[in-house]
């Protein structure tokens, strides 16, 4: 048995890392010059380092360790099943006990009809999944040419060839992934950075609009489908104005076209809801999940679909398509653990009721530094926008992201995980979190932002570019 806490010293671990292992959107010259973070250990909202330092996570992994770490139930419920049947697949009319259960408690959970569930092992590969779905229902019902999907900038659905196209990020479009033929972009709905002189609920209408005039421009007869996420994640945590969502599900209804609401993030309690369509009230007939499902602690992903489009897929013969760890028994056992802990202690309802409330008024209290202009949550994530100059929400006199990366470097130098995106500071910190430790959180943030504005006044950077 290999047991690996004993570790050895932290250089050699990171000479071994920068000779062997290639991380995902890292640049690995740079890495190497500094040598990888060694997590080694972790348990609720904090990681351990191969140095010992105690760090708050406010990232839970990559916005997934909804349930937090150390919950030995899961381990359990994964060793349990792999004596059990450790795989098999679902392919050729076969199936296994966890993954009808856990279909059957999906199909519970999600709103109105999404009563099925198509299993990937991860969001990227729902997101593939998506784009098959929505060509291969509208094929069906004779309308092959309705095979355009309509997404948005800086969207973030995955990094594969599928997913990364349809994303919005021109930093992955630009290296080897080239926007695949039928999907089209319009604009965020970012009202700091784009908003101009427009109220929000001006600007919300206005980019909501935007989908109305692209579907006329591209002809109804040739959409398909929308995809959006609830709150937009890796694009920096983009609340949407509230005239926003209510906009977009009418025109998706009165133009005839499906809604993908990509809930690979803010699915499973992140919102303070089940889903961010329960937040926002609106009506997906496609949804990607991934990440919360199972907290991080299994690779698990998957489309939960409504009624219409499965059963329209269901009577077409063979659909040609599926992942060797499609509704892996392993995975779907640790999901189904995962939903059972998260609705057995009433985690969702703890986080709209308690922790999400005390960390909202926690979070926009930040707006009283100097360097926030705006501080924007949901549930457990959020944002904030840093500023020379909060009134006209101005640019750093420095490249995007310079300030956001200072800010990013102080927080792991006081023992916290705070990503940034840009010049926006944002946090998904684990669901389970205690006020007692959104205390802690905030204190590390000011600290951190405390000493990134004395960095960039020495450097001369607390000026609008």
């Amino acid at each position: 048995m290999n047991v690996i806490s004993n570790h050895m010293p932290t250089a050699e671990l990171q000479a071994l890392d920068t000779a062997h292992h290639m991380h995902p959107f890292t640049a690995g010259a740079e890495l190497a010059k500094t040598g990888a973070r060694i997590i080694t250990g972790a348990n609720g909202v904090t990681l351990t380092d191969s140095e010992g330092h105690q760090i708050l996570d406010a990232m839970a992994g990559l916005w997934c360790v909804n349930i937090g770490y150390g919950r030995h139930e899961l381990a359990d419920a994964a060793a349990r099943q792999m004596k059990e049947l450790p795989y098999y697949n679902t392919f050729f009319q076969t199936s296994h006990v966890p993954v009808i259960a856990l279909s059957a408690k999906l199909a519970e959970l999600a709103p109105n009809d999404l009563n099925h569930v198509f299993y990937a092992g991860s969001g990227s590969e729902a997101n593939d999944t998506n784009i098959r779905l929505v060509r291969h229902y509208w094929a069906i019902k004779g309308q092959p040419n309705k095979n355009i999907i309509i997404s948005r900038k800086n969207a973030y659905h995955g990094s594969t060839l599928g997913g990364g196209s349809l994303g919005g990020m021109s930093g992955m479009q630009n290296q080897g992934v080239p926007v695949i033929p039928g999907i089209h972009h319009i604009d965020q709905p970012d009202w700091w950075s784009e908003g101009g002189d427009k109220t929000p609920e001006e600007f919300g209408l206005e980019r909501a609009r935007q989908l109305e005039a692209a579907i006329l421009e591209l002809g109804a007869d040739r959409v398909g489908a929308f995809i959006a996420e609830p709150v937009q994640g890796a694009g920096g945590v983009i609340i949407p104005p509230s005239t926003y969502w209510p906009e977009i599900q009418r025109i998706c209804d009165e133009h005839g076209i499906l809604l993908i609401a990509d809930e690979v993030i803010c699915g499973f309690g992140r919102t303070g809801h089940w889903f961010g369509t329960d937040y926002y009230g609106i009506r997906p007939h496609i949804m990607a999940i991934a990440k919360g499902l199972s907290s991080g602690y299994a690779p698990i992903g998957g489309s939960l679909v409504c009624d219409d489009v499965a059963e329209t897929i269901a009577q077409a013969g063979d659909f040609n398509h599926g992942y060797t760890y499609s509704g892996h028994p392993v995975a779907c056992a640790v999901a189904l653990e995962n939903l059972r802990i998260m609705q057995e202690e009433k985690i969702v309802e703890n986080v709209a009721q308690d922790t999400g409330p005390y960390l909202k008024a926690k979070w926009e209290s930040l707006t009283a530094h100097p360097l926030v202009g705006e501080a924007k949550i949901v549930g457990m994530m959020g944002s904030i926008a840093l500023t020379p100059h909060k009134e006209s929400r101005a640019k750093f006199a420095a490249d995007a992201g310079t300030v956001g990366l200072a800010c990013r470097t102080r927080c792991f130098a006081n023992g916290l995980v705070m990503r940034h995106v840009g010049d926006r500071m944002v946090i998904s910190p684990p669901l389970v979190i205690t006020k007692a430790e959104i205390d802690t959180l905030i204190e590390r943030a000011l600290l951190s932002l405390d000493e990134t504005l004395e960095q960039i006044k020495a450097e001369g950077l607390y000026k609008a570019g």
